[in-house]
């Protein structure tokens, strides 16, 4: 009966010592787990770039990404290169218009008008000096019509062409303002792979691995915006400017046509003062 009852003990005390072993085990692998993923966690924070300033994010960035972010900044300094030589161009050019054509609306003829723009070279004096060169050529003529709608002509070439000459620049603005933001998205993009690479390489989703991607597919974004913003804002200042630049050489146009229908107008108002305004002119 002792003997017995001591079986039963000793079977009690190894069911519990089996019991008491299996829950250690059962604390001590996930324990075991989580050590592993924070040794991981600790390794990835080591590996995480410390500087993630934009120049920091530059110099850690794939050649790709390094390329389209030097050609963005290239393209916002041309940006405001273009403002800035665009800017005093046409501030000039409306300026000069306006004082000669305020000069141009007390002539009484294509002579008076030479003199009072001789020291005053511009579009004006262009058109007055188209006006009188075409008089002289047809000197001879009987039909005044014919005299005028060729100095039309000559008037309206030279007008498209200072057109043409103050829009030089402004394309430039256009293709940045419509391109910059893909070629952003496309280092958005090639950013984003490379995060996606490097989750597969090293098989985990830690932040060491996929944030240097994606800071730098946000700067290329982020640049990319900074180019495209001010070119396109840029680009309808210039041409709201550059319509009042024109709507001025077509007032100056329309009084050199006034000016010239008067010189036809008059008796007697031939050859001497269109031969004194074309020797001016020269």
């Amino acid at each position: 009966m002792c003997n017995w009852k001591s079986l039963r003990r000793e079977v009690r005390f190894h069911s519990a010592a089996a019991v008491s072993a299996g829950a250690v085990t059962a604390q001590v692998t996930p324990l075991t787990a989580l050590a592993q993923e924070a040794g991981q966690g600790f390794i990835g924070t080591t590996a995480l770039p410390r500087d993630l300033s934009p120049w920091g994010m530059y110099l850690s960035a794939d050649t790709v990404v390094k390329v389209v972010l030097i050609g963005l900044v290239f393209a916002s300094v041309v940006t405001w290169t273009v403002w800035l030589a665009k800017s005093l161009e046409i501030l000039l050019a409306k300026r000069r218009v306006r004082v000669s054509l305020r000069m141009l609306k007390d002539v009484h003829s294509l002579a008076e008008g030479a003199d009072q723009l001789a020291s005053r070279p511009g579009e004006v004096r262009e058109f007055l000096d188209a006006a009188a060169a075409e008089l002289q050529l047809s000197a001879s003529a009987i039909e005044c019509d014919g005299i005028k709608e060729r100095v039309v002509s000559r008037l309206e070439r030279i007008e498209a062409s200072r057109g043409r000459r103050i829009l030089r620049g402004t394309g430039m603005l256009a293709t940045i303002g419509a391109t910059a933001p893909f070629v952003g998205l496309f280092g958005t993009v090639w950013g984003i792979m490379n995060s996606f690479i490097g989750i597969s390489k090293a098989q985990t989703t830690n932040l060491a691995v996929v944030a240097p991607g994606i800071a730098e597919a946000l700067l290329a974004t982020a640049l990319g915006l900074a180019a495209a913003i001010p070119a396109v804002v840029i680009y309808n200042v210039f041409a709201r400017s550059i319509a009042g630049y024109r709507a001025q050489l077509g007032d100056a146009s329309a009084e050199v046509l006034r000016t010239v229908s008067r010189e036809l107008d008059r008796p007697a108002a031939t050859t001497a003062p269109m031969r004194r305004a074309l020797s001016v002119a020269e």
